[in-house]
């Protein structure tokens, strides 16, 4: 992530519309993924300074791991609860999780294969893996080169890389449909430009609430359509038998 994004961050997460819509998005699905588990574990991958702890722990004890030493130094009272370090062999949490979440990491990352299967193998069984990218390598901008992406993903790429890594795809779904047509714009004009990465502003308060409950509905009402800014998918373990592979809960 650029320097300057960084900084601006932790105020963008907790007040920028696009933030906010995506947190209630994952917080719906996060209850509905744990309904029915006793005593919940969640591993967030790449947390950085927690900023998503304290919605996730009235849910489910919540840990995380984090490769930015200094983010994690900026955690606050979850310090304690974030491993530093990359989510390899070298990470052994003391139990396993029922539900793993990647949110926004696979772009970042060339091949993702290494870093689903360790993520498979600190999950239970019957657990679940809620991953978030964004959407469409024609979407990409300057915005992709200001989080330091390395790429983006199409429905096919990310269900190939699931599978890839022996676990199995349960649920795809877009989101923020309305925004492809303002970053294909966006893109199209940068072309021409050659604009350069600026940190995302936040509108003024009216504004950022008015966009911000637009998407909630587009989501509520929309959500189902085959495009979108991003992409978000459930995938679940799998236990095998001989040569097949088996969903434990599909």
């Amino acid at each position: 992530m650029d320097a300057r994004y960084a900084a601006a961050y932790p105020r963008l997460y907790r007040q920028h519309w696009w933030w906010r819509v995506r947190e209630a998005i994952l917080v719906q699905k996060i209850r509905a993924l744990l309904r029915d588990v006793r005593e919940p574990r969640i591993l967030d991958v790449g947390c950085g300074a927690a900023l998503f702890f304290d919605v996730l722990e009235p849910l489910a004890h919540v840990e995380g791991i984090e490769s930015d030493r200094g983010a994690v130094e900026r955690a606050g009272r979850w310090r304690g609860r974030i491993a530093v370090g990359e989510l390899d062999g070298g990470y052994r949490p003391a139990e396993a999780f029922d539900l793993i979440l990647m949110l926004d990491v696979l772009e970042h990352v060339e091949d993702p294969e290494p870093l689903l299967r360790r993520a498979a193998a600190v999950l239970k069984p019957g657990g679940r893996l809620l991953i978030t990218v964004p959407a469409f390598t024609w979407l990409w901008t300057a915005h992709d080169e200001l989080n330091h992406h390395a790429r983006r993903y199409a429905a096919r790429d990310l269900r190939a890389a699931i599978e890839a890594a022996g676990l199995a795809p349960i649920e795809m779904r877009f989101l923020f449909q309305s925004l492809v047509v303002p970053k294909l714009l966006t893109r199209m004009k940068e072309a021409v430009s050659g604009s350069r990465p600026r940190v995302p502003a936040i509108p003024p308060r009216a504004v950022n609430a008015l966009i911000q409950a637009f998407f909630l509905a587009e989501h509520a009402i929309a959500g189902w359509l085959p495009f979108g800014g991003s992409l978000m998918a459930i995938a679940g373990r799998c236990d095998h038998h001989g040569d097949e592979i088996v969903d434990s809960h599909v």
